[in-house]
């Protein structure tokens, strides 16, 4: 396998880089602002994005519901099929795309080679199959026939985050598009690349012009596509924040709205867990793209009696994690997305040192020759306490903290003492402490034994503050669908009135 580079990456995105795609058609609006396009692992600007304004957005909306009727219309294996062959491009192409990933990211091209262009073609390879099962309910009411119809909504918007930009992209993109309905999607800001590329790969593979189309832009965009009247769903992965306004924004004209948001994860260690296995999901659960992933179990809860061994068996292997150049095949730790975030980044570290949590791992930049990006060494904070605003606060970085526990009750009252509830995971050799643990955990997704694993055909989504509804799996479907009841009656119509 030949390694992508920087220079293969820039290479793919030369004629698209910055632009929207609408209705199959590239444009750099002039209606909106300008921002810079900066390659994270070395901090150079590769280009600008035109972001679009009000009448960009009107135009992909408008694309979009021209294109609704005839796409809804399609025969759902027509459909499906159309999405099969887009699965079958991005894997033709998983060299290039990965490389455009690491370009928008700055994560190491192992992991996107691994886990973000083949997560994304396996998301439309499952609807695209998953549509031509989906059936209808029927009951039998004597002579009224009756059944129900899953029926698409109409124009959906998709708003995703910087971390996963193709991922979280096909995880809107599928479903939406499998049930019939057409989709306006914007991207980062700070990762406006592969999107564009997934656009025209659609509409290579038999995708009506304007049923899936890119907008770039920042929040000004984003709430252009929330406030257009004629938009029936919105389907965010972003901040809480982010999360609320689209939520007040949204219910001015009652969209549907679903948001994948912030976690603050705990991840339990119990004391008889497979010590070397548990250190593994550990490292899974916040080193993996830097740290920059949502459902990471940043608040790992270690039982006494196993916690200095865990501890230092956790150190020993954080140290041979390789921090380097994002586009090397033996890089572990790549950079973080900005400046300001890696700023943002080390004044929790800061502020962890200040609270008198022991940095046992990291702690400190690292400056790589030849590469002018920020790049933050895995942190390890053991003694912490609950009420540190490294264990309090979404951090999103490589930064880990232990909290020691006596029992599985303390455990699992404490995991549960947080405003969010994305995921959770727990590790134990025994199995009924596996499923009561699980249970009782406040979170939407829940691990034993492993960590950060999403298969696309288990849904995905939080409790609480980290947002409701589901994406992947069949429970999407639910999301993108206008359940309607049909009842014929198929005898004489019985009426209380005088004839």
């Amino acid at each position: 396998m030949r390694q992508p580079t920087k220079a293969s990456a820039l290479a793919a995105v030369r004629e698209t880089i910055g632009v929207s795609s609408i209705a199959g058609t590239r444009t750099r609006p002039s209606d909106g602002a300008e921002f810079e396009i900066r390659y994270p692992g070395d901090g150079c600007v590769i280009g600008s994005v035109a972001g679009a304004g009000d009448a960009t957005v009107d135009a992909a909306v408008g694309a979009a519901l021209g294109a609704f009727p005839r796409w809804a219309a399609t025969p759902p294996s027509d459909r499906g099929r159309v999405l099969l062959r887009a699965a079958n491009r991005l894997r033709e192409r998983k060299l290039e795309l990965a490389a455009v990933e690491v370009l928008d990211t700055g994560k190491p091209i192992r992991e996107a080679l691994e886990v973000d262009v083949d997560s994304a073609a396996d998301c439309l390879d499952f609807f695209g199959r998953a549509i031509t099962g989906l059936e209808s309910a029927h009951r039998d009411l004597g002579s009224l026939h009756t059944y129900t119809r899953r029926e698409p909504l109409g124009v959906c918007v998709g708003i995703g985050a910087w971390n996963y930009p193709l991922q979280i992209a096909a995880w809107k993109a599928a479903p939406a598009l499998a049930t019939g309905n057409t989709m306006v999607y914007k991207p980062s800001e700070l990762t406006p690349l592969s999107t564009v590329l997934l656009a025209e790969i659609l509409i290579d593979c038999g995708l009506p012009p304007g049923a899936f189309s890119v907008v770039q832009g920042g929040g000004e965009t984003g709430r252009a596509l929330v406030r257009h009247p004629d938009v029936r769903k919105v389907s965010l992965t972003g901040s809480v924040s982010t999360g609320i306004e689209i939520m007040r924004e949204a219910a001015a004209t009652l969209k549907r709205v679903t948001l994948e948001l912030g976690g603050k994860s705990p991840l339990i260690i119990f004391n008889d867990a497979d010590v070397e296995r548990a250190v593994s999901g550990a490292m899974l659960a916040n080193f993996y793209t830097q740290g920059e992933i949502c459902s990471n179990g940043t608040r790992v809860f270690v039982q006494h009696e196993i916690a200095d061994r865990f501890t230092q068996r956790l150190v020993d292997r954080t140290a041979m994690l390789r921090i380097g150049d994002p586009f090397d095949g033996t890089t572990h730790v790549g950079a973080m997305i900005s400046d300001n975030h890696a700023r943002k980044v080390m004044g929790y570290i800061d502020a962890g040192i200040a609270a008198g949590a022991e940095c046992v791992a990291g702690g400190v930049e690292v400056a790589l020759d030849g590469l002018g990006g920020r790049f933050i060494a895995p942190t390890i904070f053991d003694r912490c306490d609950d009420g540190m605003p490294i264990v309090t606060d979404e951090i999103f970085g490589p930064v880990l903290s232990i909290l020691r526990f006596d029992d599985e009750v303390e455990a699992v009252t404490r995991a549960n003492a947080t405003p969010y509830g994305l995921a959770a995971g727990l590790f134990t050799r025994d199995s009924g402490r596996a499923h009561r643990v699980a249970a009782a955990l406040e979170a939407g997704v829940c691990w034993v034994n492993t960590f950060n694993q999403t298969p696309v055909e288990v849904p995905f989504g939080g409790t609480k503050m980290s947002g409701f509804g589901r994406e992947n799996g069949l429970a999407a479907i639910d999301h993108y669908t206008e359940l309607k009841s049909v009842m014929v009656e198929t005898s004489t119509l019985k009426d209380p009135y005088p004839t």
